[in-house]
């Protein structure tokens, strides 16, 4: 299936099914699918997700419906959306593509089950309570991105001359800080010089790039944020622009002509999460199904960027590499 057909599917499908498809759907339990993004940007990890729901049974169309509310990365617009799927009383919500997904989600209805996946810590967010046993209506999936850090800060190591400054960018709309605090323990350990750098919209990523130059900045970490992602192609564009090592912690970035990406593999992730959504679906109570840590990592290497900035990258990095770009 094309990408643009599989797109207009899901946001259409309701005006042009069949009254008598119709009319089995409102027999159908319903899942809200709530999302920061836009269908265009990762209707790859529907897919992955819906592949998830499949493993226990459930196939939409046949045995379960959907409510799709994509904000179309405007987060200011998730709590309506929210509360839209509370009013049409889904029988559960997945809160996906950002942490303010889940928070939305929480905030809405504290009855309606919710499963969420994203990169930040459940319980410093307040999502739940304990990984072992979450809230009363909330589990998920985390990739705890935080823990990824010391690795990619020891991989930019190994490119750039000591002492040099390395940048942690993030997004300061964002409410987890432990990448932060991980970032500046690893930074210590290694006897490395770390700033943080704040950047959530075009025009101040463009800038945040220009600064580092000033303040001789020799390498960046991106912190793990929805609108990082969404904008994996123009930071590669101005890492190139700077001659910039850059490490992300999606595979993404480094297809996109950035350097590495280094991180959780997501699309397995969001199946992990369609799986969760199913076994609610068939009675399981979120409350019995424990926050589930994400561990399964990939690398990406862009050797052609390696090149361009003039790095050799270590022959033991490439041969751990998942996939390297030429």
């Amino acid at each position: 299936m094309r990408r643009r057909d599989f797109i207009k599917g899901i946001s259409g499908s309701a005006a042009i099914w069949p009254l008598a498809a119709r009319a089995q759907q409102s027999a159908m339990p319903v899942v809200g699918y709530l999302s920061a993004r836009s269908p265009t940007d990762v209707g790859y990890l529907l897919v992955a997700f819906q592949r998830g729901l499949g493993e226990v049974g459930y196939a939409e169309g046949r045995n379960v419906a959907f409510e799709y509310r994509w904000a179309n990365n405007h987060v200011d617009q998730l709590p309506a959306l929210a509360t839209q799927l509370v009013q049409k009383r889904v029988s559960v919500i997945a809160a996906v593509n950002a942490t303010a997904s889940a928070l939305a989600a929480k905030a809405a209805t504290s009855t309606i089950p919710i499963v969420f996946v994203q990169g930040a810590d459940p319980i410093t967010l307040g999502l739940v309570t304990s990984l072992n046993k979450p809230s009363a209506n909330v589990t998920g999936v985390t990739f705890l991105n935080n823990t990824l850090i010391p690795k990619q800060l020891e991989w930019l190591c190994e490119f750039i001359p000591s002492p040099g400054v390395i940048a942690l960018l993030r997004n300061p709309t964002n409410a987890d800080i432990a990448e932060i605090k991980d970032a500046h323990l690893a930074a210590d350990a290694l006897g490395r010089k770390l700033i943080v750098v704040n950047a959530s919209t075009e025009d101040e990523l463009g800038s945040v790039f220009a600064r580092l130059m000033e303040q001789q900045v020799r390498a960046l970490i991106v912190a793990s944020d929805s609108y990082f992602d969404n904008h994996a192609k123009r930071i590669a564009e101005l890492a190139t622009r700077y001659a910039l090592p850059v490490i992300s912690p999606r595979r993404e970035f480094a297809k996109a002509g950035g350097l590495i990406g280094y991180g959780t593999d997501v699309p397995d992730a969001y199946r992990v999460t369609g799986t969760y959504v199913g076994r609610i679906l068939k009675g399981e109570k979120p409350s019995d199904l424990p926050v589930q840590q994400s561990t399964k990592v990939e690398l990406v290497i862009n050797l052609k960027t390696a090149k361009a900035l003039g790095i050799n990258i270590p022959l033991p990095l490439l041969g751990r590499a998942d996939e390297v770009i030429e």
